[in-house]
C-alpha cells in the first residue's frame, strides 16, 4: 500500500528496498509510503496506527477511517444500511478511535457503527438505552417521552402533549389553563360547567 493522493494504494516491489524501520526486504511486499519513507505493514502498524478506545489493540492499516460528530453531539456514524462487503472500518468520535466493532452501546452491548446514539459521559448508549435511562415516562400512558417530543410537566410528572386531556370532555389541554382536582385536570369551560356555582336566578 502507498499512502498518496487519493488515499492509499496497493503495490509491490520489484527491486531491491528495505523498511525504514525494520530494515527488512520489501521486495514483493506490500507497504506504505510515508513522507520519511516506505514501512512494511508490522513497521506501520507497530509505530503509526491508532490503538482503539475500547479494546485497547491497535487498529491495522486495512480499517478505513470513518468520522463521527463534533464533540458534545450524539448522532449516527452511517446511514443504517448495512454493507457486509465493505472493509473493516476505524471509528473516530471526539478524539477517540475504536474498531468498527468495538464501537457498542455501553448498556445493550448493541452495535453503534450505524446506529443514533448519544455519548452520557464517557458512555455512549444508543437511543433505546438513553430513552430508557435518562428519559421521563408519560403518567398517562407510562411510554417513553422522547427528547424533542412536545410535552407537559406539572408538579414533578410528564405526559405527551396529546396525553394530557380534561378529565370531562376527554380533549387535549394543550398550552390551554386547566384547573387540578385532585387526580383529575380539567379545561376552564370544563371546570366551570362541572363545579362553578350558579346564579340563582339566571342560571348562568
Amino acid at each position: 500500500l502507498a499512502a498518496g493522493e487519493g488515499g492509499p494504494q496497493a503495490g509491490t516491489m520489484t527491486e531491491c528496498f528495505d523498511c525504514d524501520n525494520c530494515k527488512e526486504s520489501l521486495y514483493g511486499r506490500k507497504y506504505i509510503q510515508m513522507d520519511n519513507g516506505p514501512y512494511c505493514i508490522p513497521c506501520y502498524d507497530a509505530h503509526f496506527a491508532n490503538t482503539c478506545d475500547e479494546c485497547k489493540e491497535l487498529i491495522g492499516h486495512d480499517c478505513r477511517v470513518r468520522m463521527g460528530p463534533r464533540a458534545g453531539q450524539g448522532g449516527s456514524l452511517g446511514d443504517g444500511s448495512p454493507s457486509p462487503r465493505c472493509p473493516p472500518q476505524e471509528l473516530y468520535y471526539e478524539d477517540r478511535h475504536y474498531h468498527e466493532h468495538c464501537f457498542r452501546c455501553f448498556r445493550c452491548d448493541r452495535s453503534l457503527a450505524d446506529e443514533p446514539f448519544t455519548c452520557q459521559g464517557e458512555e455512549l448508549l444508543c437511543n433505546d438505552c438513553y430513552c430508557s435511562e435518562f428519559s421521563s415516562k408519560c403518567i398517562a400512558c407510562e411510554k417513553t417521552v422522547m427528547p424533542g417530543s412536545r410535552k407537559l410537566e406539572y408538579n414533578g410528572q410528564t405526559w405527551h402533549e396529546h396525553c394530557f386531556i380534561c378529565s370531562s370532555c376527554q380533549q387535549p389541554i394543550g398550552s390551554r389553563s386547566f384547573i387540578p382536582d385532585q387526580k383529575d385536570y380539567y379545561c376552564v369551560p370544563c371546570y366551570e360547567s362541572k363545579f362553578a356555582p350558579r346564579c340563582t336566578r339566571c342560571k348562568k
